[in-house]
């Protein structure tokens, strides 16, 4: 069990940074630049933590929280799920109601960070993130409940576990591409990408979670950038994990598999920022209520 959660640990602590990573150099590519560094979120990462914190004089220990909080939230998901060939470390009946609150939870705590510094540009920021995030959470429910009645479980391990690769060669195809459709979403809403969010918008009125931490700086905003990069690994892993369901029994080839996964879904996402414009506020809602309603649509088809 415990070397078990080390893995989980990391595999999750050191590939994560990769993925932004990934995503720039894909981005760039598409640019005709050659870009920056495969490996700069890691340097990033470094250059911040050497800095001081600096503090408004506005803030309670709320604004430290949010940064806190999100960097610890990933850490716990990622041990209710498989990672590879490696079982999930903590595994209970109904868990994957756990796993979608702990983002929430994340979720509360940085938009309270923001709120916490006054500022009514965060305060903006915080109430989108909420909102869309709000509308998302439905998606990703009905995306487990399908694969919860394909596997007569309310556990991810049993969800994403050795039987999911059977499912798709069974009548469940259908329901399984059409939430690995929905998951895509998610996995873009839920972590500020384009066309939801551009994590690299400097203009203030149409940014959403990048507003939100303004005010951090330091090793705050080293471990909000860390935060983050952990949930794009542990949602993207979920996805990879439906998409890519063969193990071949050996932990360390399966784990490589997944780590292959994950790259691919990067350079995914690289393609759709680098070919997709941003879409305007009034069409997120549509957007992801239409994604609420493809995966509900799923669930009628497992359970016809």
């Amino acid at each position: 069990m415990l070397g078990r959660i080390v893995l989980h640990l990391l595999v999750l602590l050191i590939l994560s940074p990769l993925l932004p990573g990934v995503i720039a150099k894909t981005k760039a590519l598409f640019a005709g630049r050659i870009g920056a560094p495969l490996l700069q979120p890691y340097y990033d990462l470094a250059r911040l933590m050497r800095k001081e914190f600096i503090f408004s004089r506005t803030t309670t220990w709320v604004f430290l929280a949010g940064p806190v909080v999100g960097l610890v939230v990933p850490l716990l998901a990622a041990q209710l799920m498989p990672f590879g060939g490696l079982g999930a470390s903590l595994s209970f009946r109904g868990d994957l109601v756990l796993f979608v609150y702990l983002f929430g939870l994340a979720r509360f705590f940085t938009a309270a960070s923001a709120l916490d510094t006054g500022s009514s540009f965060e305060g903006m920021g915080a109430v989108r993130e909420v909102t869309f995030s709000c509308l998302a959470e439905p998606t990703l429910l009905f995306a487990l409940l399908v694969l919860a009645c394909g596997a007569d479980s309310l556990t991810l391990n049993d969800l994403l576990g050795p039987a999911l690769a059977g499912r798709w060669h069974s009548g469940q195809a259908a329901s399984l591409a059409l939430i690995a459709v929905c998951l895509f979403v998610v996995v873009l809403v839920e972590n500020s990408r384009i066309p939801f969010d551009d994590p690299n918008t400097h203009l203030e009125l149409t940014m959403i979670h990048e507003v939100m931490v303004l005010d951090h700086s330091g090793p705050a905003f080293g471990l909000v950038l860390y935060g983050a990069a952990m949930k794009l690994l542990v949602l993207g892993a979920l996805l990879v994990r439906l998409v890519l369901p063969l193990q071949t029994g050996h932990v360390l080839l399966d784990l490589l598999l997944l780590v292959a996964g994950l790259v691919g879904l990067a350079v995914l996402i690289g393609v759709v920022e680098s070919t997709m414009a941003r879409l305007r506020l009034p069409r997120v809602p549509q957007v992801l209520v239409g994604t609420t309603l493809l995966s509900a649509f799923a669930l009628v088809l497992v359970l016809r």
